[in-house]
């Protein structure tokens, strides 16, 4: 019997061959240099940071070069698939602009490659498993996991390196006669790559990040097909997937930096060209004095709905995320204000040699410039969509008066040097709460005197503001009547002359215009007093007054 034999009481019903594949699946008609790369998530659970880190590289080279990027949902473990994750993946991407040029999602396929979910993909990983056991580089594997667990176990003992290699490789020399009965005789088995490796020989690996490295062959019998649904291994998968889906680059965490002697050499057992491969640093935070990897279990920064819960505008991510890409992007950005990060050349070698630091404080600082540059009616439109979701009460201060709420969020936005408070959509409420009289009045007021505590002195200031100088009419008129009425009740008008000679005054005109602001708004630190005054209205201000008793 010949190796045929055994492919075909494996396999009885593919009739197929690879060819008929590879004429299926034709090499993509795409201008010279195009990439074309892949974000492809297990439906497991949410989506992390690493994993929109990767997908944001992908996305880079494919559009930058003129390329395509597509999603392909691996689905083939099926014990630990999460109800709804598929959704979750397609979500996250459009959220952020990532969205796949080729995919299949809700029953709808865009592309030509597919089918882009693993699982319908079962026919072709038969067909070229099927290929395998006929050119004799695979076999079925009858060992149980007991008898796995022992043989590890004594290589523990023996101080051997572990694994189905070598003489451990029990079912490698069964004789085609002997598989075929076992398997007639309802045997449960596993399909194994036949390796021809020598783990003492190295041979040159290129990683567009890491450059060129040199890894030890791989002799490992791999798992290349589960019993349990007859489906593929991420590794088997990975390479009958990139290869037909003609993936020219291949961007993962350099956790996977170690499977790839297993890879290439199922590629070469096909007569494959292999792709590219870009092996990403680990995604770090900082504690303490000490980095360490962000974890998927401890940090909620990890998981990517928590920035979207929070509000942070999505490009902002996107923004400081590539920041920790490529180390020259900031300057980049900086020379080129209004390009889209579309726009830049990714480069693998400037990305970080050791792990790349994620800073939430710097995601805070991009965050607040971007909302700072937003106009009134684009803050508006961003922050009521972010309400509708996350924000039942900011919802309601939004939609009770648009156009008061756009007049509160433009103070001080329209001038050089806009105002940067906002960092995400989460800060606005607690920023703009005491603008509105119904909340105010609900609320249990703590003011935030600083210098002028004495409650008369307090109303008398505001006693006076308010018979002799309120005047909303202009600004400057405004500031000018302030520093008139300092001069009056002994404050300084004049800064300099107050630190020349400060026992000559009470005070100087910035403690009179704190007590305005914190016996308008009971905060200490505000957006620009005259605007604020200015939406009140005298008669509001006169009503906010007479509650300081």
């Amino acid at each position: 019997m010949t190796n045929k034999d055994l492919a075909n009481v494996i396999f009885p019903n593919i009739t197929k061959t690879i060819d008929d594949y590879e004429k299926e699946y034709p090499k993509r008609d795409l201008p010279d240099g195009a990439i074309v790369s892949r974000f492809a998530p297990s439906p497991t659970g949410f989506i992390h940071l690493g994993g929109l880190f990767q997908a944001l590289i992908d996305y880079t080279i494919a559009k930058e070069s003129k390329g395509v990027f597509y999603l392909r949902n691996e689905d083939t473990d099926k014990s630990r698939e999460v109800d709804g994750a598929a959704e979750l993946i397609m979500h996250v991407l459009n959220h952020y602009g990532l969205t796949p040029d080729e995919y299949e999602f809700d029953g709808k396929t865009v592309g030509n490659y597919g089918p882009y979910i693993q699982s319908e993909r079962k026919e072709i990983y038969h067909t070229f498993i099927k290929h395998l056991i006929e050119i004799g580089r695979a076999y079925p594997c009858f060992c149980d996991k007991e008898e796995l667990d022992l043989m590890r176990e004594n290589q523990e003992t023996m101080k051997i390196r572990t694994g189905y290699h070598g003489r451990f490789a029990r079912c490698s020399r069964l004789s085609i006669e002997e598989a075929i009965k076992k398997i007639k005789n309802g045997e449960k088995y596993v399909i194994r790559f036949r390796s021809n490796g020598n783990f003492d020989n190295k041979f040159e690996f290129d990683d567009l990040r890491q450059g060129k490295l040199y890894l030890n062959e791989n002799d490992i019998d791999e798992v290349i097909m589960k019993s349990e649904n007859m489906l593929p291994t991420y590794h088997f998968a990975h390479v009958v997937d990139d290869h037909l889906m003609r993936t020219t680059h291949v961007v993962r965490g350099e956790e996977w930096l170690s499977s790839a002697p297993k890879h290439i050499q199922m590629f070469e057992a096909f007569g494959f060209k292999a792709p590219k491969y870009i092996h990403t640093p680990l995604i770090m935070k900082k504690e303490g004095n000490s980095l360490r990897k962000i974890s998927k279990r401890k940090d909620p920064e990890a998981r990517m709905s928590y920035y979207e819960e929070l509000g942070y505008p999505a490009i902002a991510v996107i923004e400081s995320l590539m920041t920790i890409i490529n180390s020259n992007y900031e300057e980049w950005h900086r020379d080129n204000p209004d390009k889209k990060f579309t726009d830049f050349k990714f480069s693998a070698d400037k990305m970080s040699t050791s792990g790349a630091l994620y800073d939430l404080m710097k995601l805070e600082d991009i965050s607040k410039n971007i909302i700072s540059k937003m106009t009134k009616d684009e803050l508006y439109d961003e922050s009521l969509s972010w309400a509708n979701v996350y924000s039942e009460s900011l919802k309601k201060l939004i939609e009770k008066d648009p156009e008061y709420y756009k007049n509160i969020i433009n103070i001080e936005r329209v001038q050089e040097k806009p105002r940067k408070d906002i960092g995400k959509y989460s800060d606005i409420e607690n920023l703009i709460w005491y603008m509105y009289d119904d909340v105010f009045n609900q609320k249990e007021i703590e003011y935030e005197w600083k210098n002028i505590t004495d409650t008369d002195e307090i109303k008398r200031i505001l006693d006076t503001y308010m018979s002799k100088y309120v005047d909303l009419s202009d600004k400057e008129k405004w500031f000018n009547n302030i520093k008139m009425m300092c001069d009056e009740l002994g404050y300084a008008s004049n800064m300099k002359d107050y630190k020349k000679n400060p026992e000559n005054y009470k005070g100087n005109v910035a403690d009179i215009s704190t007590v305005l602001r914190v016996a308008l708004t009971s905060k200490s630190m505000t957006p620009d007093l005259f605007e604020i005054m200015s939406l009140f209205g005298i008669d509001r201000i006169n009503e906010r007054f007479s509650k300081i008793k």
